[in-house]
């Protein structure tokens, strides 16, 4: 199987994958804070979830700071989500489909690749039509590895 082939098979199935995350403005941090707000909600104090974390009280108040800040390490965010019974879920979600983002990446590409070819064809009076264009970006889109379009 050829890489284009793979890569695509690879942005199809991560595509379906965060399909399932719907709306990314539920995963928005509260203004404090995930730990702060759900320690709260617990109604768990700083002492007892320093205790829980075998830490002292004001290691948890930084902790909270620090993750308000965006600034906490995710090996000690992990810690504290298990010490208030919790799951980190941590994820990259792109802010359009995978399969989007290539499709613009080769079309720029393939255009640049395209426009002295275009110069030349028009000197010559042998202008490619917008049909052919961009039936040939599609097929790059399709044939080529998508390392190319990072360059």
């Amino acid at each position: 199987m050829n890489k284009a082939k793979i890569a695509s098979q690879s942005r199809a199935h991560l595509d379906n994958r965060f399909q399932d995350f719907g709306s990314l403005t539920r995963f928005t941090p509260p203004a404090r804070g995930w730990i702060k707000a759900l320690r709260e909600a617990l109604g768990m104090t700083t002492t007892q979830l320093a205790a829980r974390l075998n830490v002292k009280q004001p290691s948890v108040v930084a902790l909270e700071q620090s993750e308000a800040k965006g600034s906490m390490e995710l090996a000690t965010l992990r810690r504290v989500a298990q010490a208030l019974d919790c799951t980190l879920v941590y994820a990259l979600v792109p802010n359009q489909p995978l399969e989007t983002t290539i499709r613009a990446r080769a079309r720029a590409f393939g255009r640049q690749r395209l426009a002295p070819l275009e110069h030349s064809m028009v000197l010559e009076d042998q202008q490619v039509g917008a049909t052919q264009s961009e039936a040939w970006l599609d097929e790059l889109v399709r044939e080529k590895n998508p390392r190319l379009f990072w360059d």
